[in-house]
């Protein structure tokens, strides 16, 4: 009996392989959502105000960081939680594939949330006539929360290392 059920425990982690599959959705969609901002700024490009633009293209690289975390998550996810990816060596393999364990995900997750983060109160700042002092706060207070965060879990795993 315990065999069966520590067979089925295990075999219980492909319910996970679809959730992955539906991130590569989750990532078109932002690809779709990327391109439509640029085909929506190529026409005005030359009667738009610079400070607009650099909005944009701060919006263009939240939405690239957004799809690097989610690639990440998704391959490094199947590979420690599902199965192993079988890709030939002479096929274009990322470099990093098989390398990512779960505690070095969770640092490049929270660091990517701190870009991600950063981009935004950058575009905040940029737009600060137009947003209340009292929302400033909140993104600064929000945006430090998530570098303490990401400080404190990248210190803890450090002191976790130290102690193996």
């Amino acid at each position: 009996m315990e065999k069966l059920l520590e067979k089925l425990l295990y075999s219980s982690r492909w319910i996970m392989a679809p959730i992955y599959l539906g991130l590569s959705l989750v990532l078109l969609a932002l690809g779709i959502k990327f391109f439509q901002e640029v085909f929506y700024i190529l026409p005005a490009v030359f009667s738009i105000k610079e400070v607009d633009l650099i909005l944009v293209v701060l919006s263009l690289i939240d939405i690239t960081l957004v799809g690097g975390l989610i690639v990440m998550v998704m391959f490094s996810g199947y590979e420690n939680f599902v199965s192993r990816l079988d890709i030939n060596e002479k096929d274009e393999k990322l470099n990093w594939l098989g390398k990512v364990d779960s505690a070095s995900l969770k640092n490049k997750v929270a660091a990517s949330i701190v870009a991600i983060s950063s981009i935004h109160l950058l575009k905040v700042f940029m737009d600060t006539p137009n947003i209340p002092n009292d929302k400033i706060m909140w993104y600064l207070l929000i945006h430090i929360t998530f570098v303490v965060s990401a400080f404190a879990m990248g210190y803890l795993d450090k002191i976790m290392k130290d102690k193996v």
